[in-house]
């Protein structure tokens, strides 16, 4: 059996995260690392590696996930935008092998990100 990622020890209470949203499907919560004054990270319960490896099954929860990151940007107030990002892979800078979403705003975003 794999060992559990950094997330899925969060998802299954084992240690300590600032939780702002939880349901049946995922999981969103304060980044301890953050890089805007808004930085949450969105994941889902169900274990996916990454983009690269979704399937055709995952269809409803990723547009689930999509509607979730809509309520949280409304509900932290970030009208004036936000950035949604999704890093795939080691040269897309995945640090942790858990489907994860970045929802960062409330500080203009350049672009490119770096």
């Amino acid at each position: 059996m794999p060992e559990k990622t950094i997330f899925k020890k969060i998802i299954d209470k084992e240690i300590p995260a600032e939780i702002v949203y939880e349901d049946d499907h995922c999981l969103a919560f304060k980044d301890s690392n953050a890089q805007a004054p808004v930085h949450l990270l969105l994941i889902p319960k169900k274990e996916i590696r990454s983009l690269a490896e979704i399937e055709q099954e995952d269809q409803q929860l990723l547009g689930h996930l999509l509607l979730i990151i809509n309520k949280l940007a409304r509900e932290f107030g970030l009208s004036d935008g936000f950035r949604t990002v999704a890093n795939t892979g080691k040269d897309g800078g995945q640090t942790v092998d858990h489907l994860h979403f970045h929802l960062l705003g409330q500080r203009p975003l350049d672009w490119p990100p770096g």
